[in-house]
C-alpha cells in the first residue's frame, strides 16, 4: 500500500468559539472554520473569523453561502466573492470551497471566478468533489484549477468506506495535490486511512451534548455537537502510532 510522503496533518473542523479553543488544546495542526456544521458547514460569521485569526495554527475558512447543493446562482457567487475578501482581510490561511454543475462535475468557470477573487490565498476543494461522476477526472480538474488540497471520502458516505478510492486518488495525485480523508474519521480508522495513502486527516472530533431545554416552545434541538478535546487527542495519538509503524519516525 502507498505511504504518505510527509508527516500527516490533523485538521479539525469547528463552528463556534468553544471549538476553536478545543482544537488548539487537543493538538490540531490546522482548523477548518465554518458555521452550522449540522448543515454540512457554512461560511463563518465575521466575529468567528476574527476570533480564529488570533489562533497560532493555520485556519481555512469555509466559503459556502447557503446549505444544500453546490450549484450556485450568480448572486450567490457574488456573495461568496465578498466572503473571500473578508477572509483575506482577516488574515486567515486559506479558503475551502466547491462549485459543481448539476451532474456533479466541477464548475470550472464558477471556480475560476472564485480563484480570481482569492488571488494567492490557498484554496481547498471540499467534499463537493465526492459528487464527481468520475473521481479521477475530478482530481485532474482540481489540480488544473489550482486547489492545494482535496477533502474527500473517496466518493462514499464515509472515508473508511471509500478507502479504496482514496488509495487510488493518492496514487494518481503523486504529490501534485494533497489528498485529505474526511467523513467519519476517528481514532479507530485513522491508521487504515493513512495506510491507504491519505496525506492528511480531517474530522469534527465531536460529541453530542445536551443544550438548553426549550420546553417544546421553539423548534430548536435540545442537544448539539461540540468539539471534544479528548477525541482530538485520541485521533492525534492514533495518527502518531500509525506514522511510527509506517516510517519509524515520530511525528512532530
Amino acid at each position: 500500500m502507498p505511504q504518505a510522503s510527509k508527516t500527516p496533518v490533523l485538521e479539525v473542523c469547528v463552528d463556534d468559539p468553544q471549538g476553536l479553543s478545543a482544537a488548539v488544546s487537543g493538538g490540531a495542526d490546522r482548523v477548518e472554520l465554518c458555521s452550522a456544521l449540522a448543515l454540512g458547514g457554512l461560511t463563518p460569521s465575521p466575529g468567528l473569523i476574527a476570533a480564529a485569526a488570533e489562533l497560532a495554527v493555520p485556519v481555512f475558512a469555509m466559503i459556502r453561502p447557503r446549505p444544500g447543493g453546490f450549484v450556485y446562482s450568480p448572486e450567490e457567487l457574488t456573495v461568496a466573492k465578498a466572503d473571500i475578501a473578508a477572509v483575506r482581510n482577516a488574515g486567515l490561511a486559506g479558503i475551502v470551497l466547491g462549485v459543481t454543475h448539476p451532474d456533479g462535475r466541477l464548475d470550472r468557470e464558477a471556480i475560476g471566478g472564485l480563484r480570481d477573487a482569492a488571488g494567492d490565498l490557498p484554496m481547498v476543494l471540499h467534499r463537493a468533489f465526492d459528487l464527481s461522476p468520475d473521481l479521477d477526472e475530478g482530481l485532474e480538474t482540481a489540480i488544473e484549477l489550482g486547489f492545494c488540497r482535496i477533502l474527500t471520502s473517496g466518493g462514499a458516505p464515509s472515508a473508511i468506506e471509500g478507502a479504496g478510492n482514496i488509495a487510488r486518488l493518492a496514487q494518481q495525485a503523486r504529490g501534485r495535490i494533497t489528498i485529505m480523508a474526511g467523513g467519519g474519521v476517528d481514532a479507530g480508522n485513522a491508521a487504515e486511512l493513512l495506510r491507504a495513502g491519505a496525506d492528511d486527516l480531517h474530522g469534527s472530533c465531536s460529541d453530542i451534548r445536551a443544550d438548553q431545554d426549550m420546553g417544546g416552545r421553539l423548534r430548536i434541538a435540545s442537544e448539539r455537537a461540540q468539539t471534544s478535546v479528548a477525541r482530538i487527542r485520541a485521533l492525534r495519538a492514533a495518527m502518531e502510532r500509525a506514522t511510527i509503524e509506517q516510517t519509524g519516525e515520530k511525528t512532530s
